[in-house]
């Protein structure tokens, strides 16, 4: 088959979610609205913690940069299917497609470590209670956030690098809403052994190390709970995890669901379908669930919307706390 290498090929064509015309109108809709509650949930979450000198915290530190990177995930992959969408086009540049791809294991990567810094943060706080303020110190969670950021800088760079010596044939449809690596790889030319081996060996590494981070704390958690004698100390206990478990079950529930997915059936319109619910979902429920499971959350909301006009306040709230 011909093929072109990087310097040639101009553009590439990304298929959505459907070909279907009479979709796109309720696809741009859907998307818009996913988009933008997304992105005001995790704007008021970061608000609300900037604005409450009791979130002050390492716990809601790390919750703001969840946020932020929420903010970033979605950013990064869904305007560019409503430009599309809104232009009647499936073209991306071939840069804005690597940037895209980059992008995304960039902010999947932070996320990743984000709830694993989390899983450790909650870890000290039961398993660790007298000695929390000595070890959960600001300058220890700067660098775990710093930390989380050059590995998955490094992780998504290097990805990226190893796709430009790829060469890419003349069929440039990509499957999917987004630039995803995957897709990248499958339409190249060129051998792709050792850019399938970087994938697997590294995604593994920096993947499962936080993931057993996140396991080996939440095993002592639970074991230091059970320990307590009161069920209104163990219902405590256990209410200042809970948000965080669910936002970890949502994001690697999901991560793996898409995966299985992807392995059971050849069907690439049900793996970019799959992929929303990693790319898209997590991010808009993650402000949800910490606004309705953590009262500390929703007192600071509630403050935060008494600042704005009443009818604006009531607005925000609604949308936020669902």
């Amino acid at each position: 088959m011909d093929s072109e290498n990087q310097s040639g090929v101009p553009e590439f064509l990304l298929l959505g979610l459907s070909e279907d015309a009479a979709l796109q109108p309720l696809l741009f809709v859907l998307f818009l609205s996913m988009y933008l509650v997304t992105v005001l949930g995790n704007l008021l979450i970061i608000l609300a913690i900037s604005s409450d000198a009791h979130l002050h915290s390492p716990m809601y530190f790390f919750l703001g940069n969840l946020s932020s990177i929420d903010i970033c995930f979605s950013t990064t992959t869904v305007p560019k299917m409503l430009v599309n969408i809104q232009r009647h086009s499936k073209a991306i540049s071939y840069a804005g497609c690597l940037s895209q791809a980059f992008f995304v294991l960039l902010f999947a990567g932070l996320e990743n470590f984000l709830l694993a810094a989390m899983a450790y943060d909650r870890y000290v706080a039961i398993c660790h209670p007298l000695r929390y303020t000595a070890i959960m110190r600001p300058h220890l969670c700067a660098l775990l956030i710093l930390l989380a950021l050059s590995l998955s800088t490094a992780d998504a760079l290097l990805h990226s690098l190893m796709a430009l010596r790829l060469r890419f044939c003349l069929d440039r449809e990509i499957p999917h809403f987004f630039c995803e690596l995957d897709q990248l790889l499958r339409l190249a030319c060129s051998d792709t052994l050792l850019n399938s081996l970087l994938v697997y060996s590294v995604t593994s590494l920096l993947g499962g190390v936080p993931l057993l981070g996140i396991i080996f704390s939440y095993v002592h958690i639970v074991s230091s709970i059970l320990k307590v004698p009161s069920a209104g100390g163990r219902h405590k206990a256990f209410s200042t995890c809970g948000s965080h478990l669910s936002v970890v079950s949502l994001f690697y529930g999901t991560g793996f669901g898409v995966y299985i997915s992807s392995s059971l059936t050849d069907a690439s319109s049900k793996t970019a379908a799959a992929s929303v619910m990693y790319t898209v979902v997590p991010p808009m429920l993650n402000p949800f669930i910490y606004s309705l499971r953590n009262q500390d959350v929703k007192g600071a909301l509630g403050n935060l919307m008494g600042k704005t006009p009443p009818f604006m306040g009531r607005c925000l709230l609604a949308c936020t706390l669902g």
